[in-house]
């Protein structure tokens, strides 16, 4: 199934910038790691030139960072723009106007394809004003994000109510989190013809087949929390299910593990810093799992017994 956002039609996978800006809530504190800018503008132009055009970006990526490298590289270019309101504190109409003011700034004042709730609060406050401000040409279209499905029933009665519809769920989904399938997220948005968009579908790159009991993840990240040595040890058996299913499709670990959330109907967003990853995307997009091959692995997957929430979920 296809999806169109703002009268644009949704790649199948989307690019997204969560790790591209450093500071708070940004590649070193979050992945340990540190992005190069010439990298990532290569990689942005090597995407949007083989159609995956849609970036996904927050205020709260690094602070601004992530979002004043995506409009740099973007400048007097067609793409796809993804962004969110976090809420923080007491909520006030104020907070929502200063966060959207200092992103589309950053964007020489062009507007989000699709602005996002980023966590499910002060629904009945947060939603009708966003859709004010759909109505006033300031946003294409609204998304909410870490929804359950009690929250999105609501939010979608809301958004109703103000003569608006939701464009977009954006949860936490990946062969390791499969929550949003099992509490009825996913088959909501289906019937509802609202595109699924796939959080850490690669478990901050647990899910790569780099990090390993002798390669951990940086430390004191955030990722090198959540997957330490010992779960690390426990998903080699999913490491291996997915190189061996992913070599007859000429896929690596990572890439097979996008293909399986494009399979369950989702579209992924998928952090590209390098060329080759960005690279790496048109493939993915072209392979088709079977039946047998996402059954192994979701099995594979259940096995292991890790299961990890984030703290904001």
């Amino acid at each position: 199934m296809s999806y169109t956002i703002n009268g644009k039609t949704v790649p199948p996978i989307a690019v997204g910038t969560w790790s591209w800006g450093s500071g708070q809530n940004g590649s070193g504190i979050v992945f340990g790691s540190k992005a190069d800018p010439a990298a990532l503008n290569e990689s942005f132009n090597i995407a949007t030139n083989s159609g995956f055009t849609l970036f996904d970006t927050a205020a709260v990526y690094g602070m601004g960072n992530s979002e004043k490298l995506l409009a740099e590289f973007s400048k007097g270019k067609d793409f796809i723009f993804s962004d969110k309101f976090t809420p923080m504190g007491k909520f006030s109409e104020k907070k929502v106007d200063t966060m959207y003011n200092g992103s589309i700034e950053k964007f020489g004042g062009r507007i989000p394809d699709i602005y996002w709730l980023h966590q499910p609060k002060f629904i009945d406050k947060a939603l009708p004003y966003l859709c004010k401000m759909k109505k006033e040409g300031k946003i294409g279209s609204i998304g909410v994000s870490n929804f359950t499905l009690d929250d999105l029933k609501l939010a979608d009665k809301i958004v109703k109510e103000n003569g608006c519809t939701l464009s977009g769920v954006q949860n936490h989904f990946s062969l390791l989190y499969r929550t949003s399938e099992e509490n009825g997220v996913l088959d909501w948005c289906k019937e509802n013809n609202a595109a699924f968009f796939a959080y850490m579908v690669l478990e901050q790159g647990a899910l790569t087949g780099k990090y390993t009991v002798k390669n951990p993840m940086p430390r004191f990240s955030r990722r090198g929390l959540a997957f330490n040595k010992s779960r690390l040890k426990k998903i080699e058996p999913l490491i291996q299910s997915l190189e061996e299913v992913g070599k007859s499709h000429g896929l690596s670990v990572s890439e097979t593990a996008t293909a399986y959330a494009i399979a369950k109907g989702t579209v992924p967003i998928i952090g590209v810093n390098k060329p080759n990853q960005a690279k790496s995307l048109a493939k993915i997009a072209e392979v088709k799992l079977s039946g047998k091959e996402i059954e192994r692995l979701e099995k594979s997957a259940a096995d292991t017994g890790v299961k990890v929430k984030a703290s904001w979920e």
